[in-house]
């Protein structure tokens, strides 16, 4: 189970851990670790890899703390590392070809939100939204690794057009034509299921 903290907590175990204290970082861990694997699992779609991208990731920020300004919330930060991590493991595996995805696909970028917003907070509508998170996990890891990587970075992880340039390199154009096929993909995945969505077309994100 995760740690909870407060923001204060949080932000002390945080100056703590940038002054070496690994007692206050092994709380910072445990506070995100379960967030840390479920990002590095939707970005990799296997289990066994996001255990090492999660572990990793830890390492990664333990080693680099001292460069964290609190500019950022620390949630963002590590997400980036984790993002990172899982980009670093892809080019060493990057053996295998993968489909091209560099086709312009015009769709508006408003038709998923980032939000599913729920307004009905009972009990049977919190399992008809964990009903619908679920089937959204299963549709997202059955898009090919390019489409999967965009559709997690910019919905579920909220990253701009610009920041996943920058973490992939690749130009914004090409960017925005990838999550576009990507959107197309999933909303024909699940396209049988979108009842459960309250939708027709294309599903909320969370």
């Amino acid at each position: 189970m995760s740690l909870s903290l407060t923001p204060l907590q949080e932000k002390q175990l945080i100056e703590r851990s940038r002054k070496g204290d690994v007692a206050a970082f092994d709380k910072l861990v445990r506070r995100y670790e379960r967030t840390v694997y479920n990002v590095a699992y939707r970005l990799s779609g296997s289990q066994d890899d996001a255990s090492d991208i999660a572990q990793e990731a830890f390492v990664r920020a333990w080693n680099n703390l001292k460069s964290f300004r609190g500019e950022a919330q620390f949630s963002t930060w590590i997400h980036r590392i984790v993002t990172n991590v899982f980009l670093d493991d892809r080019k060493k595996k990057r053996s295998r070809p993968t489909t091209s995805l560099d086709e312009s696909v015009e769709l508006d970028e408003n038709s998923i939100t980032r939000q599913f917003e729920d307004s009905a907070p009972g009990p049977a509508a919190m399992m008809e939204g964990e009903e619908r998170r679920l089937i959204l996990e299963k549709a997202i890891l059955t898009l090919p690794e390019a489409q999967r990587v965009m559709i997690v970075m910019y919905h579920n992880q909220g990253l701009a057009y610009e920041e996943i340039a920058e973490l992939t390199q690749l130009p914004i154009g090409t960017v925005k034509s990838r999550l576009n096929r990507a959107r197309l993909a999933l909303r024909d995945r699940l396209g049988k299921v979108a009842e459960l969505f309250g939708i027709h077309e294309s599903p909320s994100l969370q």
